[in-house]
């Protein structure tokens, strides 16, 4: 009984294979004739010191927003929680 399990496992699996082997030419990163060349300029070193140190400030930049907008979200929700909070206290004492 196992030997028949076998052979339809392996013949399943053949199946897919096969399927495999026909999305090749479609996804273009099995294909190597169609490699794309590219003709980039070349970088001085200071070019890319200059890139660097911008990238380094608008990352700096980013994360000042990113603090920022976290900070003011917090001090929001806990204004709202602690409104409703009063809120709650007050009509719960009459």
């Amino acid at each position: 009984m196992s030997a028949g399990y076998m052979s339809t496992s392996i013949k399943n699996n053949l199946n897919l294979l096969s399927k495999r082997k026909k999305l090749r030419n479609t996804l273009g990163s099995y294909n190597q004739s169609n490699k794309a060349e590219y003709s980039l300029p070349k970088a001085s070193h200071k070019q890319l010191r200059n890139i660097a140190k911008r990238l380094r400030e608008e990352h700096r930049v980013r994360m000042a927003k990113v603090v920022v907008v976290t900070v003011v979200l917090f001090f929001a929700l806990v204004g709202i929680f602690l409104y409703a909070k009063g809120g709650i206290i007050q009509l719960l004492t009459y």
